[in-house]
């Protein structure tokens, strides 16, 4: 594995755990505070950017097929076992809940935020297990 793709895992893994130690009153503080709710709001972005770019960056190392969109990214891993594709499928929702944070922050609901993306973080951590158990890069 790249030093890059490992530098990668660990902006997720501590953007992962950021999310987790600001989960706890989530809806409470997220109502009543603008800056834990742009800090909310940025850290999920960071997450889900950074795990479409890690995707990128793994197509490139591997010279596979050229992604269309985002969510392509995702689905370029399952085809080539570096994730299962089953995963794969439901994890390419990322992109499009990156593209909501980057264009649509104006409506969004805190109690979807709250109560789904943050339950769904363990999502990322299978992500980066099986990244990390079935890809062997050049580096």
């Amino acid at each position: 594995m790249t030093e890059r793709l490992r530098v990668k895992i660990e902006k997720i893994k501590e953007y992962h755990k950021t999310l987790k130690d600001m989960g706890q009153d989530c809806e409470e503080k997220f109502l009543k505070d603008i800056v834990y709710r742009g800090a909310l709001l940025h850290y999920l972005y960071l997450i889900a950017d950074s795990c479409i770019t890690l995707a990128e960056l793994i197509i490139r190392d591997r010279n596979l097929r050229t992604p269309q969109t985002y969510q392509d990214t995702i689905d370029i891993l399952g085809e080539n076992n570096i994730i299962p594709a089953s995963f794969a499928y439901e994890f390419a929702k990322i992109a499009s809940f990156r593209n909501f944070l980057a264009h649509d922050y104006e409506k969004i609901d805190y109690l979807k935020i709250c109560r789904d993306a943050l339950r769904n973080l363990a999502d990322i951590e299978t992500y980066i297990k099986y990244i990390e158990q079935n890809y062997q890069g050049r580096g």
